[in-house]
């Protein structure tokens, strides 16, 4: 069964339409999505490969951990609980910023986290074919070789000039 989402507005504002996941994508309707930039002690970022099953963007490498903010969620409980099923990791992240994602399948409000996490992490194999642990230059690297969600590029560049604006 597909993901039933709330369709939101420009301003992010609750509509009070639920429709499911599916449809919001086919029809272009703005919907919430949390993701969480993953980093261990040492500052390494996760990056993982999307399992060859998945029906959006299967195989390809992804910076970010998340999915879509379910009816009645907060970005920070839809993160929380998409790190608890794809990882096994019960963390709260902590929300950086939100922003419209045009890129990808369709538009939507895309809620950008970080959490620290334990470095050995329990990939829900459904979910994740592969994961490891790469620093921001090894990244950066990564993301011109590699074939990545167009979510990702976009996350990860506007996640390090929010950090970059932080300092």
């Amino acid at each position: 069964m597909d993901e039933l989402v709330e369709r939101v507005d420009d301003e992010d504002r609750v509509l009070g339409v639920v429709v499911s996941r599916q449809q919001a994508i086919r029809e272009g309707w703005l919907h919430r999505v949390a993701v969480t930039v993953c980093r261990d002690e040492g500052g390494r970022i996760l990056v993982h490969r999307r399992a060859d099953q998945l029906s959006r963007f299967p195989g390809l490498y992804e910076v970010v951990v998340g999915g879509a903010v379910n009816v009645g969620e907060f970005y920070e409980q839809a993160a929380a609980r998409e790190l608890a099923e794809e990882l096994s990791i019960r963390v709260l992240p902590r929300l950086l910023f939100t922003f419209i994602n045009r890129t990808g399948l369709s538009p939507h409000w895309l809620g950008v986290h970080e959490a620290v996490i334990p470095d050995a992490v329990i990939p829900d194999p459904d979910e994740v074919a592969w994961h490891g642990w790469l620093t921001e230059p090894g990244l950066r690297s990564a993301l011109v070789k590699w074939r990545f969600t167009p979510d990702s590029h976009e996350a990860f560049s506007r996640y390090l000039a929010f950090r970059a604006a932080q300092s």
